[in-house]
């Protein structure tokens, strides 16, 4: 149950380290409004689907993922 306790509490911590950065870091890298993004607007409907922005986390996420738990 140890090693249970230990991975949630890491993924709790990723968790809060994320959400600062959303927080923090708007102003810094805009997220959701990078070229790529796709938005479109017809009457009273909006549809936006970040593409360039999900590949960029992405990318950022396996790399430093992969920086973690490397054995």
């Amino acid at each position: 149950m140890g090693e249970i306790g230990k991975f949630l509490m890491l993924i709790g911590v990723i968790l809060i380290i994320t959400g600062f950065f959303f927080f923090v870091g708007e102003k810094l890298l805009p997220l959701g409004r990078l070229p790529g993004d796709i938005l479109i607007r017809k009457g009273n409907f909006t549809f936006f689907f970040p593409l360039a922005s999900s590949i960029l986390l992405s990318i950022l996420l396996t790399i430093i993922l992969n920086l973690l738990f490397r054995r």
